[in-house]
């Protein structure tokens, strides 16, 4: 099977001769053999690992992501971020948590914009109304 694992400024990954690949999504971790039927599901923060021809394990830490298996022989992640590495633990400790900060961050982030959107449309709501107190300088 052919790997391919893109951010969207890299090929991280262009892996020709997976034998199986394992990932995560939010229903758990699933295998990939050759042969799969055609299938596409969304990635968590995970960490996808493959054996390769010669059956040497390798891993690749990613960012959430999309999987699709196509053909059962062709598999591609599309990622925001994603990290190879040959240290399972370094990944799962290090770059996990470091991703998951990152995604916690951006969360806050959407959080506190929608809040200020809120409040502004609120605020256009109070000065739009017919029965608000009109004041000089408003035009009447």
């Amino acid at each position: 099977m052919r790997l391919v694992v893109t951010t969207p400024t890299a090929v991280v990954v262009d892996q020709p001769d997976a034998v199986s690949i394992r990932a995560e999504d939010e229903s758990g971790g699933f295998g990939i053999l050759k042969g799969h039927a055609d299938f596409l599901t969304a990635l968590t923060i995970s960490v996808v690992s493959w054996r390769d021809g010669g059956g040497r394990e390798r891993f690749c830490a990613v960012r959430r992501g999309v999987l699709s298996v196509r053909g059962g022989k062709n598999v591609a992640v599309a990622t925001r971020e994603a990290v190879v590495g040959d240290d399972l633990d370094h990944l799962e400790h290090v770059v996990l948590a470091e991703f998951q900060r990152a995604a916690d961050v951006e969360r806050a982030a959407r959080t506190e914009t929608l809040q200020l959107h809120t409040k502004a449309v609120r605020q256009i709501l109070q000065y739009l109304k017919p029965d608000r107190p009109r004041f000089f300088g408003d035009g009447l």
